[in-house]
């Protein structure tokens, strides 16, 4: 491979570190779904993933009309976003005009931020609940104190989340602990290196049609639609 071949294979794949959670987001779930998170197709190009269930697998909690509306719409935006902004990079590579590289690496962030966690988020959630591995507890236990301080961390933090975001439950090397996070518009109030394991979208459009402005009351619906399997699964593959 030469230095050109490189800098495009860098720029494809590139979009892939916008939300770190590529190394944990492939492959087959304890729950037996599988899905494949940062996938390229032949073309070289994002794909968007089928969902891992039903639309109306999570009613009455998560509405199928909402689902729907989410995935093949909002998140196939993310898609095609992503793609064009990683189009027009290894375009610049080639070219070398690099005018417009800020606004392109803006998109990049955006809108590849959106798509690895809508990925996790999908498979974060699921008509069964699962069980939480005894690691996962350990975790939950050693960083928050119980498994009810957590959720009520994370309901509240996810909840407070200024305009559009989301919560984030995430693991901290260097700490070796877990972390509730924010995030605004993808990309904000994020800390490097930490591994998402579970996520919850509270842009709008994810519990708008059924929840209106009671976000809280969407937030408490997820947290009974968790996929407890694929988060332990997730703890596994960051730690490892």
């Amino acid at each position: 491979m030469n230095k050109r071949e490189f800098l495009r294979t860098s720029a494809l794949l590139g979009a892939g570190l916008a939300a770190g959670v590529a190394n944990i987001s492939r492959g087959a779930t304890p729950g037996g779904f599988t899905y494949n998170a940062s996938g390229l197709n032949q073309a070289g190009e994002y794909v968007l993933p089928a969902l891992p269930y039903a639309y109306n697998a999570l009613e009455p909690y998560i509405d199928e009309a909402t689902m729907k509306l989410h995935h093949d719409i909002h998140h196939a935006s993310y898609v095609k976003g992503l793609n064009a902004a990683t189009k027009k990079i290894a375009e610049a590579l080639d070219s070398g005009d690099f005018s417009l590289i800020k606004h392109w690496e803006r998109e990049l962030a955006f809108h590849g931020a959106g798509h690895f966690l809508h990925n996790l988020f999908w498979n974060n959630m699921g008509p069964s609940a699962g069980k939480r591995s005894q690691k996962l507890e350990d975790y939950i236990t050693k960083s928050f104190g119980s498994f009810d301080r957590f959720t009520a961390l994370f309901k509240q933090a996810t909840t407070s989340v200024e305009g559009s975001g989301w919560g984030i439950l995430a693991y901290q090397p260097e700490s070796d602990r877990l972390v509730v996070l924010q995030a605004e518009k993808h990309q904000n109030l994020t800390q490097w290196v930490t591994t998402p394991i579970l996520v919850c979208d509270v842009w709008e459009h994810a519990y708008y049609l059924k929840y209106q402005n009671k976000r809280a009351d969407y937030i408490t619906a997820f947290m009974q639609v968790i996929n407890w399997d694929a988060v332990s699964e997730n703890l596994e593959r960051a730690i490892n």
